[in-house]
């Protein structure tokens, strides 16, 4: 189908973005773009502007996590495109749909080292799906419909094009129109579906652990009564908490960084290890430590909507392509005997758990971070989005919070520090309304902190919970342990972040003793402004379980 109507590349791209229902860009501006900027100006697409194109890729992706739609994002070429990488990283090894629009100098400069000129297709290789380049405006529907597909279908992923400018001016008579593009779910197999049932029915020690993306609310809640129905114990990979209630009798813990022991016991010796959706990369697998590579002890089922990650890793005794949404309906319909076998090892995972994720009571002189979750925990309602980034600070968030609902999680898999705030935004825009809270630390935050006046343009109530130990904690708590005592090139200078908050506009706290920390949050709450708390926190508490001191005392010698 045609439209009569003369369109510039620009205007294309927009139009092509339209058609596939996007109502939100975020873009740091460039020379190299500008017709689609003019082409936005007319359209019915809000264009978030950002102060650095790592914030903006990162909000991209967060929207994509959020929705199950691509997170659109424009920048410059050369040093903008360079910045995005951060968010395209996080986006490629979170499996989350993004598109990432990147200016390119004009055609007839290419190959000689023009104005801040890549050569994308080379060089974006390893961050994204598929990288490409529309050098004719009459093929911009077709690239664009295809992005879209690529950067949903499968493993959800990345995908970047690179707009030469001059192609985006030039003009086409007789457009194509473009068309949205069409969604493919991967429907499990009924002879394989038959295979697990059997499998789960006669397992003694059987475990689910639920990852990846291409989850929806319904599957969450299918999954949740199959669970119950069949008594079986369900665990959470890596950062992908909200999949399951963890208030749900068969709710686990989270297989990630710092897991439960009892729990990472109980994976290593299950005799049927169900994995769905995920990879059980480095992270979720304790280092590749609790399944055996490339043949796992336990007999492993692996449910993946991409064919090539299945025996990628671990080779599955059986393995299943289906996208997670159509494998729990097919899940929720197998009839699965022994229940009553599987109930009593199911409850006392679940008391496990809870008795893990019970904030302690006591630690170092200063604020309190357990009392603190505490008190998050009994006031926030379960609809609160969180985010974060990187640093020991997210385990306080990981570990402590409970997540009942669906889409109320977005931090990177991929260990990315600057990701809350960036997010927080992103997120906040993919769910209006949302209760919003961010975990950052000190160093985390400064990392994309310019983005907060974005947060104060769009007039976006996140409320930031800053744990500021004037360090790059993570990795000072490595070197304890590794080179005790040899404190280098850890330690940080910080501002007053109260302070920077009310400069951009925002609302502002310094919490210094943990009884101050409620009224705080509560101020920042009624302010309806952006904010953030910083909790100025005894650098000691470096873990919720040991002190900066004790990992240095156990450190090498």
């Amino acid at each position: 189908m045609t439209n009569s109507s003369p369109r510039t590349g620009g205007q294309l791209i927009v139009d092509s973005l339209a058609a596939n229902g996007v109502s939100h860009v975020f873009s740091v501006p460039g020379e190299s773009f500008l017709a689609v900027l003019d082409a936005l100006y007319d359209a019915e697409i809000e264009t978030i502007v950002c102060r650095q194109e790592g914030g903006a890729a990162m909000m991209a992706d967060a929207w994509g996590k959020m929705t199950g739609q691509p997170g659109i994002c424009f920048v410059t070429r050369g040093p903008g495109a360079s910045n995005a990488t951060a968010g395209l990283h996080i986006a490629m090894q979170d499996s989350t749909p993004m598109i990432l629009f990147i200016g390119q100098v004009q055609r007839d400069a290419r190959e000689r080292e023009a104005f801040q000129e890549v050569e994308y297709r080379r060089a974006f290789t390893e961050y994204a799906k598929w990288v490409a380049e529309i050098d004719d405006p009459a093929r911009v529907p077709e690239f664009v419909s295809r992005a879209f597909a690529v950067a949903t279908s499968g493993r959800p992923g990345p995908v970047v094009l690179a707009l030469p400018e001059d192609m985006l001016r030039e003009t086409v008579q007789q457009p194509v129109k473009p068309e949205p593009y069409r969604p493919v779910p991967i429907h499990p197999g009924h002879h394989e579906m038959q295979e697990l049932g059997t499998l789960l029915g006669n397992a003694e020690r059987p475990i689910v652990i639920l990852g990846g993306s291409r989850w929806t609310d319904r599957a969450k809640s299918v999954m949740e009564t199959a669970a119950e129905k069949a008594a079986f114990p369900v665990g959470c990979s890596f950062r992908r908490q909200m999949l399951f209630d963890h208030l749900h009798p068969s709710y686990a813990g989270d297989v990630g960084i710092g897991i439960n022991p009892a729990l990472g016991k109980e994976i290593r010796e299950a005799d049927l290890v169900v994995l769905v959706g995920g990879r059980m990369s480095e992270m979720p697998s304790s280092g590749y430590t609790l399944l055996d590579i490339p043949y796992p002890r336990q007999t492993l089922v692996h449910v993946h909507p991409d064919a090539e990650e299945l025996g990628r890793v671990y080779r599955p005794d059986l393995a299943i392509c289906a996208d997670p949404a159509s494998f729990a309906e097919a899940f929720a319909a197998l009839d699965i005997t022994g229940a009553e076998n599987r109930s009593e090892r199911t409850a006392r995972m679940h008391q496990s758990y809870l008795d893990w994720s019970t904030p302690p009571e006591t630690g170092p002189d200063g604020v309190h971070m357990g009392a603190v979750m505490a008190w998050i925990e009994e006031n926030l309602p379960p609809e609160t989005i969180f985010t974060n980034g990187a640093g020991n600070y997210a385990t306080w968030l990981h570990r402590f919070h409970r997540f009942r609902n669906f889409a109320t999680q977005a931090a990177p898999t991929s260990g990315s520090m600057g990701y809350g705030l960036p997010g927080a935004i992103g997120a906040a825009l993919a769910c209006p309304g949302a209760p919003m809270v961010n975990f950052a630390g000190d160093g985390c935050f400064l990392m994309t902190g310019q983005e907060f006046a974005t947060a104060v343009r769009y007039e976006l109530s996140i409320i930031t919970v800053l744990v500021n130990n004037s360090m790059y904690g993570t990795i000072r708590m490595h070197q304890e342990r590794d080179y005790p005592a040899r404190q280098s090139g850890t330690a940080l200078t910080n501002p007053d972040f109260a302070a920077y908050a009310r400069a951009f506009g925002g609302h502002g706290e310094t919490v210094e003793k943990t009884e101050d920390f409620a009224a705080a949050f509560e101020r920042a709450q009624e302010s309806g402004l952006p904010a953030i708390i910083e909790i100025r926190q005894n650098p000691e508490a470096i873990t919720p379980a040991r002190t900066l001191s004790e990992i240095r005392g156990s450190g090498k010698k």
